[in-house]
């Protein structure tokens, strides 16, 4: 049984801190009362105080309970201008809740938060966020009437449904502040002098606003499960007498008789009989009872490929491996003894090759296909039922993750259309909550944000009103064909035109906000200066000092960006700068709130729900001295902030070039969730495709061989990669957790799914970190902690997430929202109906402590980025991250749709993509050198993801055999040798059979992937492009930081570098100079002159053998076909090719002819063999 104390928070009995005075812009407070600070650490020069939500966190607390070593408390005194609204039913003041809960969530939505590390939390409640405001009721500094008392300026209270909210009958428009004042000095109205009166709900209309409301205030005892997001009390019913949820109710289905039977089950029978004696059913047997079985549906299927296609597949792999191990036998045994050093070198090429196949080939040898069901997810979570009768959406949250860190690379308007498809997504609104990182703190970036959010109030509707495919306006507009199809509404296309019309206004305001921007900070800098000016003139200071003004970026408020400016300051620059949230779009109602023909309105949003999903801008502080770890970083970061302010259970990451294509894509993800046994899953990865890539895809930008070829047949045994973007996560994976109904013990040997067999009862051992985990979060969710295992708590969970209570009360909420529901055969499940309430308003305490959980020092002595969240430490965190949920036991699965889910933009120039290659190679180099390393991982990874994870890793020291091997015809030209003495028919045979099953596994794997056979042979092409330069780079790279520390640096890659705006293909003829082209250059300029150098040789020999002209020059041609994609790309457009491309051209001709005169083919045998000769 849970203690007293622990109690209070769900069975936690750790507090990270006590409620913080938050201080707002001018010194105003907003949390009236004597509060209390409690400090999590001490610093030299200044101090970082937590800030919670309500002094009840601290009851019962000791010192000793925080885990802290500095610590000290502080009584602030509430100042009487400035009081908070109370809503605790013991408030002096009666204030209706209602009234409170909206016009803090109102207060909210206007004001931006910062503070960080030594700086307190403050709120700027902004007039406006950009030049061109908008009029939605969600959105951030929204117009509005303003207070109607004398001498304020302030906006008056509205709804989230941007109805003015007068709490008087006199309807007196007042603002929140005056509102404050009035209560706690008259009582009274100041409009008709009466005293304010509190009523059960004043804003109810016809009864349906009590719907809408949210949770009742929570009282000082409240414990924190109770005030956490849509969640619902357990009903009696539901509850078993071990406290876990009951099974399936069969009644509907299986009735009770009095003797008399039916059609396979017992019917009960009607009170007049069975029929009555009439109707169309048999004598006295009534109406038969509908047996309905949507409930006993699956929302997933698995699809095994056909075994006309596997089979034949893995016999043909099995026989490759077989002769690839009689020729390397065959090549041992018969060495070449006049070039012994020619055959060596291929022999030890060849056997690694071999290997490197097998690791490639083995994890394809289980490919699944995967089908959903959405209709019966809607069926089951949409739609009313006994548990559910208002039909509320029962799905769970999904807070969805944007990041970018640079605005000048990654455009605005490009992340602008991303998040506009992210809130027209096909999703209960309130259950969608999105966030942008922005890790640059840049005012282009946000500004760019508010825009969109202002334009979303006339983009979404007409998404929803006509049923708009895809939701990026960018692409929806560009696409060819006839807009009106399938379209059923008659003011479509004036629709369209309005629409069009405004996203244009929309592209030229963003793409102009940089020179906005630059033109408002100079004339607010202007007149900084003259205003200093003066000032030194009026107090008598020798006019020729120089005056000490910084240039400052200013917002459209006329105040100064708190994050980075344009030129550098001191604390703001791009890794100095405060942490920032401003929430961009308020949460919705719960209630649809339906538009209206309305003439301010662009177009008639009658019958068409107007409400947008909750929008927030957020960037992590960053201070000089901190490692802050990059996007993984970023990533980590967002989590935090979530957890605090929407604590969705599910997390959909994507990058700022990445948008929703399918508006559907998340309920397909939401089908393997809440599917039976979904809560074994931590993550769905979706395929990522790419628009604006050349016809013939000359790089392998599509990569098309990796997403529906490998990635396809890990899914058939622990499940896919993660690979950084389009993904679902459950949120308590990555909070480290282990997975439910976990083996005790498993088998690295399997080679699937399955387990090798129980394993003899051994004695019981010592907890293992992974089981204290699970015992901890089993804790949290069910309240079973006793009270040693909240000393045990209030030790560890600051040392693995921060001293953070909010956040840590956030988890076992996030758990039991993420459970599939409770059904036959379903463990784990939660409740029908569970997560139908509305979520809570936020409040200034909630956005203050996110940006106590953003601050730069947060991390320190935690667990975040080692075993919690993204893991740190390598360049490509994606793959270490899938790698640890896998190395726990978790499984993933990767959901490919018949519509692509996401679409994003790739590196089509040369350079950026082998730039890009150059950084994924490198964090393989760095994993296989890690901890990280597959031969490390535990019993729980299975035996063939183990394989897949070790080629993970190894794949990029394939290039040093790759390059040895691709100058081996040129040598064998050069010497006139060949990696064998002669050509017999056994090689030949060994040969043909190799590439003859090389094709056919091609062949095979197109037929059960979809791919194409063009498709499958860039891939290859691109292989021998990367190895013989990125992956070579990669290696060494790695080797440096590994040996000698020298750490890696990648900038990020320009999304569009083109000049010709007509040709969206323009990049792809851009030639940007890089020392990566050196080796292939070497390597095609090296075959090509030796095919012209043994050519010439074998003609004018006495004695000439062609057998070895042929093999040397077969292979050398193999090689120029697998570069040529590379020096087409160095011919640029027209043929522009680059001089350094001929300086570098002509001096390896200058080398490799001198090379050859040194060798002295003139002194070779009389036989004309050109013996090669060292000197």
């Amino acid at each position: 049984m849970a203690s007293p104390r622990s109690a209070a928070t769900g069975g936690l009995g750790f507090r990270g801190a006590g409620q913080q005075n938050m201080q707002m812009a001018g010194g105003q407070s907003v949390n009236g009362g004597s509060t209390t600070h409690r400090s999590s650490r001490g610093a030299a020069g200044g101090r970082y105080n937590n800030l919670y939500r309500d002094e009840s966190d601290m009851s019962g607390v000791t010192d000793s309970e925080t885990g802290s070593d500095y610590l000290y408390t502080v009584q602030i005194p509430a100042t009487p201008d400035n009081q908070v609204m109370n809503t605790s039913r013991d408030s002096v003041r009666g204030i209706d809740p209602v009234i409170a809960g909206k016009s803090e969530q109102q207060f909210v939505s206007s004001t931006i938060f910062t503070g960080g590390f030594k700086n307190q939390a403050r709120g700027h409640t902004m007039d406006k966020m950009m030049e061109n405001e908008g009029n939605h009721p969600q959105l951030a500094g929204v117009r509005g009437p303003t207070c109607a008392c004398k001498g304020c300026d302030g906006k008056a209270m509205r709804d989230e449904r941007g109805e003015d909210m007068t709490p008087c009958d006199c309807h007196f428009k007042i603002c929140r502040d005056c509102y404050i004042d009035a209560l706690n000095s008259s009582g009274k109205c100041p409009g008709c002098k009466q005293e304010y009166t509190v009523a059960d709900d004043p804003f109810s209309r016809d009864g349906s606003e009590t719907d809408m409301r949210a949770l009742p205030p929570p009282s000082d005892d409240s414990s924190r499960l109770e005030r956490r997001l849509s969640l619902l009390k357990t009903k009696p019913s539901m509850i078993v007498g071990n406290g876990s949820p009951a099974d399936f109710d069969h009644a509907r289905w299986l009735y009770q008789t009095k003797g008399t039977y039916g059609y396979g089950n017992a019917v009960w029978p009607g009170e007049d009989g069975y029929d009555g004696g009439g109707g169309n059913n048999p004598p006295n047997l009534g109406a038969l009872p509908e047996f309905n079985d949507k409930v006993r549906r699956p929302l997933t299927r698995k699809i095994s490929i056909s075994t006309g296609i596997l089979s034949p597949y893995r016999l043909i792999v099995f026989i490759r491996m077989v002769v690839l191990a009689l020729f390397l036998m065959w090549r041992i045994n018969h060495p070449n003894p006049d070039a012994i050093w020619l055959w060596g070198m291929s022999v030890v090429c060849e056997i690694w090759f071999a290997f490197s196949w097998i690791l490639d080939q083995m994890p394809k040898l289980c490919p699944i296909n995967r089908l959903t069901d959405l209709t019966v997810l809607k069926e089951r979570f949409d739609m009313p039922s006994p548990d559910n009768p208002s039909g509320r959406s029962d799905l769970p949250g999904v807070d969805i993750f944007v990041s970018t860190a640079d605005p000048e690379k990654e455009p605005p308007l490009t992340t602008a259309n991303t998040i506009l498809s992210i809130l027209a997504a096909e999703y209960p609104l309130e259950k969608l909550a999105c966030y942008l990182s922005d890790d640059g703190g840049a005012l282009l970036s946000f500004e760019a944000l508010a825009e969109a959010a202002s334009f979303a109030r006339i983009w979404i509707p007409f998404c929803r009103k006509h049923k708009i495919e895809p939701r990026n306006p960018e692409t929806y507009f560009l696409l060819k064909g006839d807009p009106t199809k399938n379209k059923v509404r008659s003011d479509f296309v004036k629709d369209r035109r309005k629409v069009k019309r405004e996203y244009d206004e929309f592209k030229v305001r963003v793409n102009g906000l940089p020179d906005s921007i630059r033109r408002r900070s100079d004339a607010y800098n202007a007149h900084e200066e003259i205003r200093a000016k003066r000032q030194q003139m009026e107090s008598a200071v020798d006019p020729s000092e120089p005056l000490n003004i910084p240039k400052a970026t200013w917002m459209a408020d006329g105040t100064h960006w708190p994050g980075t400016w344009n030129q550098s300051g001191k604390e703001h620059g791009r890794g100095d700068h405060a942490g920032i949230i401003q929430v961009m779009l308020a949460p919705p109602t719960a209630e649809p709130l339906m538009g209206s023909s309305d003439e301010e309105n662009i177009i008639d949003t009658t019958d068409v729900d107007i409400r947008l999903p909750m929008l927030v801008y957020m960037s992590r502080e960053k201070r000089r001295g901190y490692d802050h770890n990059k996007k993984a970083g970023a990533m980590n970061a967002l989590v935090r902030t979530s957890a605090v302010m929407s604590n969705g259970p599910f997390i959909l990451n994507l990058d700022c070039d990445h948008y929703i294509f399918n508006s559907l894509a998340i309920r397909e993800a939401m089908c393997f969730f809440m599917d039976k046994g979904g809560d074994r899953i931590a993550y769905v990865q979706f395929p990522q495709r790419f628009e604006g890539v050349d016809p013939n895809d000359r790089y392998a930008n599509h990569n098309t061989v990796f997403f529906d070829v490998n990635m396809r047949a890990l899914d058939g045994l622990q499940g896919p990669v993660y690979v950084g973007t389009g993904c679902v996560f459950r949120r308590i994976a990555l909070y480290g957790f282990d997975p439910p109904r976990l083996p005790k013990r498993g088998c690295c040997y399997t080679l699937c799914c399955s387990c090798c067999g129980p394993k003899k009862p051994t004695k019981k051992k010592k907890q293992s970190k992974s089981e204290k985990r699970a015992s901890e979060v089993t804790g949290l969710t069910e309240h079973t902690t006793s009270d040693s295992d909240d000393d045990i708590q209030a030790t560890m969970l600051p040392k693995r997430y921060g001293s953070s209570a909010v956040f840590a009360a956030s988890i076992p909420v996030a758990e039991f929202q993420g459970r599939p529901l409770a059904d036959k055969g379903v463990f784990n499940g939660r409740p029908s109906g569970a997560l139908t309430i509305p979520r809570e308003p936020l409040d200034a305490g909630t956005v203050a402590e996110a940006i106590n959980v953003v601050s730069c020092f947060y991390e320190d002595k935690t667990e975040w980025g080692g075993r919690v969240g993204w893991i740190y430490g390598s360049v490509t965190e994606d793959v270490v991250t899938g790698f640890r949920m896998h190395n726990r036991g978790w499984r993933s699965i990767y959901c490919v749709t018949k519509r692509d889910a996401f679409r994003g933009t790739a590196p089509i120039n040369l350079t950026d993509r082998l730039h890009q290659v150059l950084r994924w190679a490198t964090g393989s180099v760095e994993i296989f050198f890690s901890r990280n390393n597959a031969f490390l991982a535990s019993s729980r990874l299975k035996f063939l993801q183990r394989v897949a994870y070790l080629n993970v890793g190894i794949y990029p020291f394939t290039s040093i055999f790759l390059l040895v091997y691709c100058f081996l015809p040129a040598l064998s030209l050069f010497t006139g040798q060949f990696i064998v003495q002669n050509l017999n028919l056994s090689f030949l045979i060994y040969l043909l059979t190799i590439t003859v099953t090389l094709c056919a596994l091609a062949v095979l794997e197109v037929k059960w992937s979809g791919i194409s056979l063009e498709e499958w042979w860039r891939n290859e092409q691109f292989w021998v492009i990367g190895g013989t330069s990125a992956h070579l780079a990669a290696v060494f790279q790695g080797l440096l930081k590994v040996m000698a520390g020298v750490d890696i640096s990648f900038t990020l890659t320009s999304k569009s570098a083109g000049e010709d705006e007509d040709d969206i293909y323009a990049d792809l003829y851009i030639v940007k100079w890089s020392s990566l082209f050196i080796p292939p250059i070497t390597i095609g300029i090296t075959n090509m002159v030796a095919i012209a150098v043994g050519f010439s040789r074998t003609v004018y020999a006495t004695s000439p053998e062609w057998s070895k002209l042929l093999g040397g020059v077969f292979f050398a041609l193999w090689v120029l076909m697998h570069l040529y994609p590379f020096f087409k790309g160095l011919m640029g457009k027209g043929g522009k090719t680059p001089t350094i491309v001929f300086m570098w051209a002509g001096l390896l001709s200058v080398i490799i002819s001198l090379l050859w005169v040194y060798i002295s083919p003139s002194n070779a045998d009389a036989a004309g063999t050109g013996g090669f000769t060292f000197p």
